[in-house]
């Protein structure tokens, strides 16, 4: 073999290994690359796996605080312990969900799928609340309504009681007995007018109920009070009284008498047996709880 081909071959297998290592790096430099972003893509997975949980923590956390919500206003006890029983349940799986290691896709999923379930039970109990509140709505519309008929009625009945009581006093004010042309006449055994009081011996009252057809025909008691200048009752007993203006008081002369509504002429006697002073005497007329007449009248010495 000559020394060319010997140059030849020595030439051919230097180009040989040139190619080789050419092709090696090439090998090493895309299993670098390669291995890089498995390395990359395994950092992303990881990520998104974290931005998930931390997604789903909110979403429970979110659901939690919504039945928070829904309990401020409820007064039903009922439906607040439903919802106070499951707002607890969200609490126990966001604590388990805390738990959970952030490459553990299978328990994250079951999570999720727990969230799902949670959400369509939030939203009936949203459908049932949103019912209650149409209802109770409705029923304060009611019950306004009722009460604003019931303050209109209570003002009518009222209005009307006061007209009634109205015409009650006006009609008992009407049916008053009343009593005209009182005197007093001072006289002596005889029937004589005595001037001088030491010879007046009785005291003749006379008066007129006067006709009245609004009054209640039947028996009525006439009492007569003669009062002295000191504003003592002349009384034949301290035990005669009858009762006005819810006292008993003292009376001098009683009468009863049949009235039929037309006019009555009264005429009634004090037997004079006490010591009669001078002075400005008074006669006061009372029937039915009423004062139906009064005359002043003066005695001298």
């Amino acid at each position: 073999m000559d020394t060319e081909e010997r140059n030849e071959r020595k030439e051919h297998s230097k180009m040989l290994l040139i190619v080789l290592a050419a092709a090696l790096a090439l090998v090493i430099i895309a299993a670098v690359l390669y291995i890089s972003k498995q390395n990359s893509q395994i950092e992303q997975m990881q990520q998104d796996t974290l931005v998930s949980k931390q997604d789903l923590e909110d979403e429970y956390e979110g659901l939690s605080m919504q039945y928070e919500g829904m309990k401020i206003n409820i007064k039903n006890d009922s439906l607040l312990t439903q919802l106070s029983n499951e707002q607890a349940k969200v609490q126990r799986l966001l604590e388990e969900l805390r738990t959970v290691k952030a490459n553990d896709k299978a328990e994250i999923k079951r999570l999720n799928s727990e969230l799902s379930s949670l959400r369509k039970i939030l939203k009936s109990y949203i459908t049932q609340i949103d019912s209650l509140n149409r209802a109770n709505e409705m029923l304060r519309k009611e019950n306004k309504e009722i009460t604003t008929k019931y303050q209109q009625t209570t003002e009518t009945l009222n209005k009307v009681n006061v007209e009634k009581q109205s015409l009650s006093e006006k009609v008992t004010l009407a049916s008053k007995l009343d009593a005209t042309n009182v005197s007093v006449l001072p006289v002596n055994k005889k029937g004589k007018v005595q001037k001088k009081i030491n010879k007046i011996e009785q005291l003749v009252v006379s008066f007129t109920i006067a006709k009245n057809i609004t009054a209640e025909p039947g028996e009525r008691t006439i009492y007569v009070r003669i009062m002295k200048p000191d504003d003592d009752v002349l009384v034949k007993s301290r035990m005669n009284v009858f009762t006005y203006e819810n006292k008993e008081i003292n009376y001098s002369i009683k009468r009863l008498l049949e009235y039929a509504g037309e006019e009555v002429n009264v005429t009634l006697y004090w037997d004079v047996e006490e010591y009669l002073m001078p002075g400005t005497y008074r006669v006061d007329l009372f029937a039915d709880g009423n004062r139906i007449g009064s005359k002043s009248f003066e005695l001298k010495d």
